[in-house]
């Protein structure tokens, strides 16, 4: 748990046995957020093109956590993609990262893509958007890692913050 006046907030315990288990024998939940499944109301979409989305975590470690993921149930980050599809993506997450950089306050980005064929196999990258004076010893992986703590998060403020992202997501596109 992070302490009180951390910039990366309070967390409070997070259920890592029900994450695993649904994670490995529940739906893909990429492929729910994409379907619209209403179990995933705190994945508020923030941007889709179509081809790739990105909405934001259900368990954030850090405020302004967003996954960004092809719509297209794909499981491998170089060989399920080609050149192309790969190289949109990243500009998306590279336009998505910004935007979270412009509404969060930000010292470091994380990128990641995690996952496995045994849980959460479906290709997703991590923006985790650091915040500034995160003591050293909770940043990086401790800050990422929802055995530390999660966020406490509700509807409420997952369409606040996405309405912001998607905001300056457009204001980025018309500049």
């Amino acid at each position: 748990m992070t302490g009180v006046g951390d910039p990366a907030g309070d967390r409070v315990p997070f259920d890592l046995e029900a994450y695993v288990e649904r994670s490995r024998n529940g739906p893909c939940f990429v492929c729910a957020v994409v379907a619209g499944d209403p179990a995933h109301d705190l994945e508020e979409i923030v941007f889709d093109d179509g081809e790739n989305i990105a909405f934001l975590a259900r368990y954030p470690t850090l405020k302004g956590y967003v996954i960004v993921a092809p719509k297209r149930h794909v499981e491998h980050v170089v060989r399920d993609l080609d050149e192309a599809c790969f190289l949109r993506l990243m500009r998306v997450i590279r336009k998505v990262a910004l935007a979270v950089e412009a509404v969060v306050p930000t010292e470091r980005t994380y990128l990641l893509s995690l996952g496995s064929r045994q849980g959460n196999a479906h290709l997703h990258w991590h923006i985790a958007p650091l915040p500034p004076g995160v003591p050293y010893e909770r940043q990086q992986y401790h800050a990422l890692m929802a055995e530390n703590g999660v966020l406490p998060w509700d509807r409420g403020q997952a369409v606040e913050l996405a309405g912001r992202i998607r905001d300056t997501l457009g204001r980025l596109r018309a500049s």
